[in-house]
C-alpha cells in the first residue's frame, strides 16, 4: 500500500508505524510528490518494488542529526542535488548569486549548499562511515567524467571521486535504482555492483574489464585542451544504449569506469512510472511558506515523452536522458489528464503536453533498435534521409485530450522543433497547433541567425526559421487569429563574434523583433558547447572555434540583441565603434542606435528609429 507522502522526518516515520527504512533518499529540492520531480518518481518506483523509503529534503548541513534522524537505513543512501545542478540554481551565467530558488519553500534561496551532492555525501560518511552511498540526478550525471567547472574556471575530476560515493547512476534512473536496491537486498556488497548499465564505479585496476574505450586521463584533460576535447568526443560517441562501449578514464592511479547507458524504459514501463499514486502536491509542511513555486509550471501539465534527437550542442539532454525518444501511450496520458480535472484548482486548462521536444513522440528512424543512434545528428546540418517525420500520433493524442470532459483548452508550451515541423509534408499539425494549442504566443528557439554560429549550436539555418515564420503567419491569417512568435535567442555562444551579434541585431531590427529576454550562453557541465567554451575546440571536428570569454564582450553581445533598451544604448554605441560599424549609429532605417546626446528620435521627432508604425511583435520574417 502506497503512502500519500513519504516521511521527511522521524515523527512522520513513526506515525506510519515504521521502525526503520530500507533507504534514505537525500535531495537538494523541497519534496514535491509529483511526476515532474525526480525524487518523487524514484521513491515511488522503489516503493513499488517493495522498499520502505524516507525522503530527506534539503537537510541542514550544519546539523548531523538531520542525517541520522531516521536511524541507519537497512540498505543505504541515495543522494541527488535535485532537479537542477546546484551551481546553476545558485548562480547566473554572469556568476552572480541568485536570490530565489523555485525548488525551495517560498521560492527563497539558501536551502541547499553549493555542490550539494558532494556536501551531502560527506555528511553521510561523517554520520555512518562505510555505508552504501549511491549518487544520481542531473548534477552527478553530467559530472561523471573529469569536467570543466565554469564557476571555478578549472577542470575537476569526476564527482564520484570528490563525493566519496560508492556508485554513480547516470541518466534516467527508474530501472537502475531498483536493480541497485535488489542487489544490495540480495546481499551483494556495494563494491561488487559493477555490472549494471547506467552506472559508474571506481576500480583500482583494469583487471576483468573488457571491450572498453580508454579516454584521456583526468590529468591529461586538466593540462591539455586538445585532450579534453578528445575525451568529450569519446564520451558522446559512446553514449548509446545499443552500440556504446564501456568508457574508462584514469585518475591518480585509479579508474573511473562507465558502463554503457541503460536502455530507455519501454512504453509499458514508462506508463507504469506515471501510474503511481502521486499526491501531486508539495509536502504540506511547506504550506506555511507559500508552497514550492516550481509546482506552478507543471501541476496541470503532462509529460508525454523523454529523450531528444534534436542535437543542440548547448543542451545537456543528450548526455543525460539520451537521444533515443520514448513516449507514453495515449491511454496513460488520458488517464493522467482525467486526474487533473479532478483537482479542486483545475480551471479547465492543461498547460502543456510534451517533453524535451514536444513534437518528438517516436524514435527518429527504424535503425535505432538494432544499431542504436547514429553518431551524426538527425536534423543537423540538414534533415537525415532516414528520419521518419510524422505528427499523426501527436495530432491524434491532442484531439483525444481536447475531448476529455472538463478540459477547455490544451496548450503546448514545451519546446517544439520548427525544423521538424517544416520537414513534415503535411501542414495538419501546424494548422491544429495554431487553431487549438497556442495561447496568443508560440515560443520557438532559432537561437541565432548566422550560419557559423548555428553550425556550432547544432541548429537549422535561418532560412528554415524564416519559412516557418511565414507559414505560421499565413495559417493564422487564414484562421483569423492574431498570434505571434516569440523567439528564444542566445548571446555569446562559442563561434559568435561581435560581427555575428551585429548581424543578429540587424535581423531583429528588420523583422521588428524586440526580445524582452536574451539568454547568455551558460557553460554547464556535460555539453559539447561547454567543451568549445573551455578549449576553443569543436570536439566534433577538432577544429578551433572563437569564444567570447571576457565579461565586457559578453555584455556587448547581449546588449546588441536588446539595442532598443535605453539602458543599453551607450554600450551598443561603444560596441559598434569598436567593431568598425559606426555607420549603424544614426537615424536611418537600418541604424541600431541613435547618436549620443540624442533624444532618441529621428529628425522629425519620431521615436521609431527610421521605421514607420509602432513597434510590434514578430509576425514573421521581413520581406527581402
Amino acid at each position: 500500500m502506497s503512502v500519500k507522502f513519504f516521511p521527511i522526518n522521524r515523527a512522520e516515520m513513526d506515525s506510519l508505524g515504521w521502525e526503520s527504512v530500507d533507504f534514505v533518499f537525500v535531495s537538494g529540492d523541497a519534496y514535491v510528490d509529483h511526476p515532474s520531480f525526480a525524487a518523487s518518481i524514484l521513491c515511488r518506483t522503489l516503493e513499488d518494488a517493495g522498499y520502505k523509503v524516507a525522503i530527506l529534503p534539503q537537510p541542514d548541513i550544519n546539523k548531523l542529526t538531520d542525517f541520522t534522524q531516521f536511524g541507519r537505513p537497512r540498505l543505504g543512501f541515495f543522494v541527488s542535488a535535485g532537479n537542477v545542478d546546484s551551481m546553476v540554481v545558485h548562480y547566473t551565467a554572469a556568476k552572480k548569486k541568485r536570490s530565489d530558488d523555485a525548488y525551495s519553500p517560498g521560492g527563497r534561496a539558501g536551502h541547499r549548499p553549493d555542490r550539494a551532492t558532494i556536501v551531502y555525501c560527506n555528511k553521510i560518511r561523517e554520520a555512518y562511515g562505510d555505508i552504501p552511498v549511491m549518487i544520481g540526478g542531473i548534477e552527478a550525471s553530467l559530472r561523471r567524467f573529469a569536467h570543466y567547472d565554469y564557476w571555478e574556471n578549472r577542470v575537476r575530476r569526476s564527482i564520484l571521486f570528490d563525493s566519496g560515493a560508492n556508485l554513480l547512476m547516470f541518466g534516467m534512473g527508474e530501472r537502475v535504482i531498483v536493480q541497485v536496491a535488489d542487489a544490495l537486498n540480495d546481499g551483494f556488497d556495494v563494491s561488487q555492483i559493477t555490472w549494471l548499465d547506467g552506472t559508474c564505479y571506481i576500480a583500482p585496476n583494469l583487471d576483468g574489464i573488457t571491450d572498453y574505450v580508454l579516454c584521456p586521463s583526468a590529468k591529461e584533460v586538466k593540462s591539455d585542451l586538445k585532450k579534453y576535447a578528445e575525451a568529450v568526443k569519446i564520451q558522446f560517441e559512446e553514449n548509446d544504449a545499443v552500440r556504446g562501449k564501456t568508457v574508462v578514464q584514469e585518475c591518480a592511479g585509479r579508474y573511473l569506469v562507465q558502463n554503457k547507458p541503460a536502455t530507455p524504459l519501454s512504453r509499458e514501463e514508462l506508463d507504469r512510472v506515471f501510474s503511481f499514486d502521486y499526491a501531486r502536491l508539495p509536502h504540506p509542511s511547506y504550506n506555511k511558506f507559500g508552497g514550492v513555486p516550481a509546482i506552478a509550471e507543471v501541476q496541470f501539465s503532462v509529460a508525454s515523452s523523454r529523450g531528444c534527437f534534436g542535437g543542440c550542442s548547448f543542451c545537456a539532454i543528450a548526455f543525460h536522458q539520451g537521444r533515443m525518444v520514448r513516449s507514453r501511450s495515449h491511454d496513460s496520458i488520458l488517464a493522467e489528464a482525467e486526474k487533473l480535472t479532478d483537482h479542486p484548482d483545475f480551471k479547465g486548462y492543461i498547460h502543456d503536453v510534451g517533453g524535451p521536444t514536444a513534437n518528438f513522440r517516436n524514435p527518429s528512424c527504424k535503425k535505432q533498435k538494432k544499431d542504436g543512434m547514429c553518431i551524426k545528428h538527425c536534423l543537423h546540418p540538414t534533415v537525415c534521409k532516414n528520419l521518419e517525420v510524422s505528427h499523426e500520433d501527436y495530432i491524434s493524442l491532442l484531439r483525444k485530450l481536447r475531448s476529455v470532459k472538463n478540459v477547455k483548452k490544451v496548450f503546448i508550451r514545451s519546446g517544439l522543433r520548427f525544423d521538424y515541423i517544416m520537414a513534415d509534408k503535411s501542414d495538419d499539425f501546424l494548422k491544429e497547433l495554431c487553431k487549438y494549442h497556442v495561447s496568443g504566443q508560440l515560443k520557438v528557439a532559432p537561437e541565432h541567425i548566422c550560419p557559423e554560429v548555428l553550425s556550432y549550436m547544432g541548429k537549422p539555418s535561418v532560412d528554415v526559421y524564416d519559412r516557418f515564420c511565414k507559414k505560421y503567419r499565413d495559417i493564422n491569417e487564414k484562421l483569423g487569429l492574431k498570434q505571434y512568435l516569440v523567439p528564444y535567442l542566445m548571446s555569446s555562444h562559442p563561434g559568435s563574434t561581435l560581427k555575428s551579434a551585429i548581424r543578429l541585431a540587424q535581423y531583429l531590427k528588420a523583422n521588428h523583433i524586440n526580445p524582452q529576454q536574451v539568454q547568455d550562453f551558460y557553460p554547464t557541465p556535460g555539453t559539447v558547447s561547454t567543451c568549445m567554451y573551455y578549449t576553443g575546440i569543436d570536439p566534433r571536428t577538432m577544429k578551433p572555434v572563437y569564444v567570447a570569454k571576457t565579461a565586457e564582450e559578453k555584455r556587448m553581445q547581449r546588449a546588441l540583441l536588446q539595442c532598443g533598451k535605453p539602458e543599453n544604448k551607450e554600450i551598443v554605441r561603444a560596441t559598434l565603434i569598436k567593431a568598425g560599424r559606426a555607420d549603424l549609429i544614426g537615424y536611418g532605417r537600418d541604424c541600431l542606435v541613435t547618436p549620443k546626446n540624442s533624444n532618441g528620435g529621428n529628425r522629425n521627432g519620431s521615436k521609431n528609429f527610421g521605421r514607420k508604425g509602432p513597434v510590434r511583435k514578430n509576425k514573421g520574417p521581413a520581406k527581402r
